[in-house]
Order: structure tokens, then sequence, then C-alpha cells
């Protein structure tokens, strides 16, 4: 008896709590939903802007906070940790058979990015940001995929003049009157067939096997099909480095600073590169001097026409990665103060000869 009471009592709440006003007066269950609790599940905002609240939020202020919230899972840079989301870079990718969709790639409307931070992040802890922090972060976001300036303040005023590169890559759902005839007709029940065959392959993940082959064979097929990317080599040694003299203090300003960059690339005993390069021994080297790592078409160039790495190269790749090397892989916007560009090269002098 007292597990029947229990689903009744249950039933009558999740009753309750879905009845409309009209149907609340008529089965006598629960009460309408008072206008102040309405309002704390009206978050949504639409893509005219509808239902953004008043703030604003700098691309500085921004950056903070998103490193405090969401770089945990998104990375500093909005690059994506592990299979979290990548939330800046791939542009140009859409046509391709695996795009990378972004905010900055894919979303059409600024208003889905407003929504989901403010409705639904930070994960595990939702609707803990403020409005202003909200725009802070959206604004960041804008920012790592190279949609406004590092001085930019994104307020509800300014919140439609922001263009988003996809926003006309999308076609209303017609869905229902066009493709009616093939979710609306009657299954097929008979003539079916005797036996399942692979009609398509998994080519991106590589996880449909053929028939009788291995693994281990279908994996090796697979590497030697992928030619190498070959990398570029300076057959003669570039001009002897001389580093300033070395600043303890700001080394270990440095330090604080390169947790930024940890995400892709390591330093110091054991160092690996990892979805970047590692950075011990970088003073000296050539730009995409790392034999085996893949570097983008244009470092490679740059380097095999003996460009290395020294004080001056690093600090203006640090400033405008993008704009020192045009298509860079890396999604990092740049170092925007020049103490910070100093202290980093500083740490890095700790982890070369």
């Amino acid at each position: 008896m007292s597990k029947f009471l229990k689903l009744v009592g249950s039933t009558a709440l999740c009753a309750s709590l879905i009845a409309a006003p009209a149907m609340a007066e008529k089965m006598g269950l629960g009460r309408a939903a008072l206008p102040e609790e309405v309002a704390s599940w009206d978050h949504d905002v639409s893509p005219d802007g509808t239902g953004l609240p008043e703030g604003s939020g700098s691309v500085l202020y921004g950056e903070e906070v998103f490193a405090d919230a969401c770089a945990a899972c998104h990375g500093d840079f909005a690059e994506g940790v592990d299979n979290w989301p990548k939330l800046a870079g791939g542009m140009g990718t859409l046509d391709r058979e695996d795009p990378l969709k972004t905010v900055g790639s894919f979303w059409p409307h600024l208003s889905t990015a407003w929504d989901y931070v403010h409705r639904s992040m930070p994960f595990g802890d939702a609707q803990s940001l403020s409005d202003d922090d909200t725009y802070a972060i959206v604004a960041y976001i804008l920012y790592s995929n190279d949609l406004v300036d590092d001085d930019f303040v994104l307020s509800r005023e300014n919140f439609l003049e922001v263009e988003m590169p996809n926003a006309d890559g999308f076609i209303l759902d017609d869905r229902d009157t066009t493709e009616a005839h093939f979710w609306k007709a009657e299954p097929c029940m008979s003539d079916c067939k005797d036996s399942v065959e692979i009609t398509m392959r998994a080519t991106v993940l590589d996880v449909t096997p053929d028939e009788g082959e291995s693994t281990e064979d279908a994996a090796l097929e697979v590497a030697e099909e992928e030619p190498v990317q070959e990398v570029a080599v300076v057959e003669e040694a570039p001009e002897e480095i001389v580093l300033a003299a070395f600043d303890a203090e700001l080394a270990e300003a440095g330090e604080k600073v390169f947790k930024k960059c940890k995400s892709c690339h390591m330093v110091g005993e054991g160092a690996k590169s990892r979805s970047g390069p590692h950075l011990n021994d970088l003073f000296g080297r050539p730009l995409g001097g790392i034999e085996g790592f893949r570097y983008s078409k244009t470092m490679e160039e740059m380097g095999a026409e003996g460009l290395v790495w020294n004080e001056e190269t690093l600090a203006a790749f640090l400033a405008k990665p993008r704009e020192y090397v045009n298509k860079t892989k890396m999604s990092f916007a740049g170092l925007k103060k020049d103490d910070d560009i100093k202290a980093v090269t500083e740490y890095l002098k700790s982890v070369s000869p």
C-alpha cells in the first residue's frame, strides 16, 4: 500500500507541474504558475535579440572569466580539451567531409551562444554566471574566432551588429511538407533482404572492418594510404643565437603566463609534442623544425628559408600568430600584453641551452 501511495503521490506531483492553468482548474490538480515562477524558467534569447537582458562584457574580462569557468573543458583559447567541444576555428571547413563546427564557423546566430552559455554553463553549475559574465564570455569566444578585436565590448545595444560568418548557411525546415511522403507512408514489411551488407564506411573513424581482414591489417592499410607529410630540414646550421642575460624573476612570471599554453605545448624533462610541438630548446631552432610533427605548410616554408626562433621572431608570433604565420594550425589568438610576451620568452629560455 505504501508503494502505491508513493506512486500516486509522484504522479500527482508530475501532473501539477505540467498542468496548464485551465487543466488545473478543471482537474483540481495543482495551481496556475505565478508570473515570477514562469520568469525563472523563461531564459530564451531569440535571434532578433528578444530576451536579452541589460548588461555588457569586454573581451579582456571575458578571458578571465573563461579561464576560471570554461577553460577546464574548452581550453584557454576555446580550442577544446580532449573530447570536449572546440568553440573556435573551423573557418572554411563546412564544405569538407569532416567539418569543424564551432561558434565561429557554424552557428548562424549569436543569440544561440549567449542563450546556451547563460542557460546551461558552466557544466555542473548551470545558471551561476551573471548577465555581464555571459556577455564577457561570449565576447571572448568571438575574439577567439577572430570576429572582433581585443578591445571589443559586447552589450545588448551592439549585439545584433555582430555578423556571424554562417548566418546565411541555414534554410527553413520544410520537411513536414516536402518529405511527408517518406515518413507518412505505410512501412514496407515484405520482400526483406535475406542478409545485411555493409554499404557505407565510417572513413573518418576507420571503424568499419572488411570481411576477413584483421584490425591490424586495416590500420596498416590506412597508414599506407595516407602520405606522411615531409618536414623541411635546413641543411646549413643557423647562426648561433645569443640570448640576453637570463632574468629568473621574469621567467617565474612567465611560467604563470605559460599556463595558457600548457594544453597544447609541453616543456621540461620528458616533454613531447602533442597537439602542438614541445618547446624545449626552442631558441635557434628553425620554424617547423621538429622532425615528424605536422606543421602548417607556411611555417615549414618559413623554416626552410632559414627563419629561426629567437626573441624577435617569438615576440612577433606570440603577439599575433595568425598574422605572423599565415594559416597556422594554432588556434591561439595571441598574447595582448608586451609584459606577458617578454615573460613567456624568458621562461622558454629556461628550457633552452
